[in-house]
């Protein structure tokens, strides 16, 4: 069973997000803030991580710098989560070290296949 780190600060959307993961075959753990997330990117390696990008204590953006520059880290996927939906700020979540971007409100087949896709290419989608 994939795991999946999801990065997000506001308690509804992480409640309607991990219940919809979990319903969709995956073990999700928690982090409220960025820094949290470092953390337990760092101690749990999760296959793949979805990262807010507005954060508290470092936002989602530093959270992805720290995360790929440790080099055990670098190759987990991190898709951005975010509700700004310009261009710009794909670009800017793309050079952070993001992966992927999705925008919010999560249309959640169009994450899920995003999810599926990146983790085929690491080996870790049983589907």
């Amino acid at each position: 069973m994939p795991k999946i780190l999801l990065v997000e600060d506001n308690e509804m959307n992480r409640d309607m997000l991990s219940r919809r993961l979990v319903r969709g075959g995956y073990e999700v753990v928690i982090a409220e803030d960025g820094a949290r997330g470092v953390a337990i990117a760092t101690s749990d390696r999760p296959d793949l991580i979805l990262m807010d990008m507005s954060l508290p204590v470092i936002d989602g953006w530093e959270a992805t710098r720290q995360i790929k520059a440790t080099p055990e880290l670098r190759k987990i996927p991190i898709i951005a989560l975010t509700a700004h939906a310009m261009a710009t700020d794909r670009d800017k979540a793309l050079k952070a070290g993001c992966d992927d971007y999705d925008t919010k409100p999560i249309e959640l087949q169009r994450l899920l296949g995003k999810i599926e896709t990146l983790l085929a290419a690491t080996g870790q989608w049983r589907g």
